[in-house]
């Protein structure tokens, strides 16, 4: 063996790089898939990794190799070494493998771009708009005005067309769970797509820094059933979101408030503020199962369409999203002021 050397290097990095390989494919990189695209975008990673790792491996066997092998001993510290002349046979294959690896890995990283990019029919269109700190969503709707919200519901198994845009500077839609992001880019209406195919919440995230509140401009998307979503439609057109339980209903135009203003809470507030009752555990803004004490409707109401006007103690002014009056309804509000009200007393 050592007369060998290559064979020492050949040895060494195949056995690294098989335990590369296996730890490489073994970790779980990212949360669990729920689109139709996260698959394929999945699998070109995996490729990567095999192919990735026995160049690494490879790269440092040989530098390490190279560095013990050729190390300079005691005495030779005046020395220099023969002069020599490249090998044009070596340099041109060492040149080549690398070029057509490249080129292999670049069409097949294009061809899955190009699959997961591909027009579906009768896709639902939702545009997505970026502001510091904070993202909203419109739904066009046939024959009536747009549903405009804070809150991302998607029906599963349905084709989602995302128009994405930003107010003030350059953010960054992304969806960790659907595998697929886009920077929303001020004067631009950029598009991604995406097939959700699990039912549950998921984490969207600004992938571009924005600014102060970047850390904290998160939202959340939930695929429902094609019938809730339909539901969550007719709710939003008529004013209202259903409650959790499907119904607004109560005694009283003022518990039907409450109880549609709950869910309007839950969708839209619960990721950054704590409130016992709604079961909500966020921690961007104030404890509201404290903070709401003693408040009447006047000042929840301002709070929540001007929020800036008074800002909680440890708190900065901009976190908050300040276009509650324009995402949702005035029967929203009034339901969301209501509930927050009835919590308060």
């Amino acid at each position: 063996m050592r007369r060998h050397p290559v064979a020492q290097m050949v040895i060494v990095g195949a056995i690294a790089s098989a335990i590369g390989i296996a730890l490489a494919l073994v970790i779980d990189w990212f949360p669990a898939d729920a689109a139709e695209q996260a698959g394929p975008i999945d699998t070109l990673y995996d490729v990567l990794m095999i192919v990735s790792v026995p160049v690494f491996v490879l790269v440092a066997t040989v530098t390490l190799f190279a560095a013990w092998r050729f190390r300079m001993r005691p005495g030779q510290e005046k020395q220099d070494g023969p002069p020599i002349h490249g090998n044009t046979r070596l340099e041109v294959v060492w040149t080549a493998i690398p070029a057509i690896l490249l080129v292999s890995l670049c069409s097949y990283a294009y061809a899955v771009l190009h699959d997961i990019e591909e027009k579906k029919a009768d896709p639902l269109v939702v545009h997505v708009t970026g502001q510091q700190f904070a993202w909203s969503y419109r739904y066009p709707q046939a024959g009536g005005r747009a549903i405009n919200t804070t809150a991302l519901v998607l029906p599963k198994d349905r084709p989602v067309l995302f128009k994405v845009h930003a107010e003030d500077v350059i953010h960054d839609f992304w969806v960790p769970a659907f595998r697929v992001k886009i920077d929303a880019v001020p004067g631009i209406t950029t598009e991604v797509r995406a097939t959700p195919t699990k039912l549950g919440r998921f984490p969207v995230v600004c992938a571009e820094l924005c600014g102060l509140g970047h850390a904290v401009m998160r939202s959340t998307v939930r695929v429902v059933t094609p019938a809730a979503y339909d539901r969550w439609v007719a709710g939003q057109t008529a004013g209202t979101a259903p409650a959790a339980g499907g119904e607004t209903g109560g005694e009283g135009g003022a518990s039907a408030d409450a109880a549609a203003g709950r869910e309007v809470f839950t969708t839209n507030c619960g990721s950054c503020h704590t409130l016992a009752d709604a079961g909500t555990s966020g921690t961007v803004g104030p404890d509201l199962t404290t903070a709401l004490r003693g408040q009447d409707e006047a000042t929840i109401r301002e709070d929540v369409v001007d929020p800036d006007k008074r800002v909680a103690e440890g708190y900065q002014p901009g976190v908050m999203p300040g276009n509650f009056a324009e995402t949702l309804s005035a029967e929203q509000i009034d339901g969301l002021v209501a509930y927050l009200a009835s919590v308060a007393r």
